[in-house]
């Protein structure tokens, strides 16, 4: 959450979910684990490539302070990195959103106790937040006067496997969904824990 430097953040996010893979398993959850590795391989791709693009295009500087304002100049980066990011947060119908979510409402449905199911719900929290925050300080937020090129996003050899991985990004989660799991889950939970992993 407090760190600067731009692939470390995105190596510690992976962090973070090998920690989600581990409770997973921890659950008996092993298809839902290995699931949600395949999902997180083709996003945390996406991110490494776009960071790969940014720090390259930014002077070769990896410090998000130094950035700001890139989405003038790297639109099409721009659109691509957040859509790994939300894949990442586990917005709803992207890769993220079909592993993970199975994953909360498993872990909720067995009745683990509050302590347990409140951890879970506050590390997916802090997801949400070191990726709100890369994105605010690298995208939207004041310039950090390093320097910015946007003739990288010219190169087709940099932009297309983006553009690929953003496609897989988007339709990889229903599609290995149906191909892991060919009968349907069927989860009851309460209202306020089916909407808890949307609220935090």
């Amino acid at each position: 959450i407090f760190e600067y430097d731009l692939k470390k953040i995105i190596a510690l996010s992976t962090l973070s979910q090998l920690g989600m893979m581990m409770f997973s398993i921890s659950l008996g959850l092993y298809e839902l684990a290995f699931f949600h590795l395949l999902t997180h391989a083709l996003f945390k791709a996406l991110l490494f490539l776009c960071a790969g693009i940014l720090i390259h295009g930014a002077g070769n500087t990896q410090d998000i302070r130094s950035f700001g304002g890139l989405s003038l100049n790297f639109p099409l980066v721009t659109v691509c990195m957040n859509l790994a990011n939300l894949s990442l947060c586990g917005v709803p119908f992207l890769a993220g959103f079909y592993s993970k979510d199975l994953i909360v409402e498993l872990a909720c449905q067995y009745s683990w106790g509050i302590f347990v199911l409140l951890m879970m719900f506050i590390c997916f929290s802090l997801t949400v937040l070191y990726s709100v925050r890369l994105t605010y300080l690298s995208f939207v937020g004041p310039y950090g006067g390093g320097t910015s090129i946007s003739v990288c996003e010219s190169d087709y050899s940099l932009v297309g496997p983006v553009v690929i991985l953003s496609f897989t990004s988007l339709v990889s989660g229903p599609i290995l969904s149906w191909l892991n799991f060919p009968a349907p889950v069927l989860i009851f939970l309460p209202v306020f824990l089916k909407w808890g992993a949307l609220f935090f």
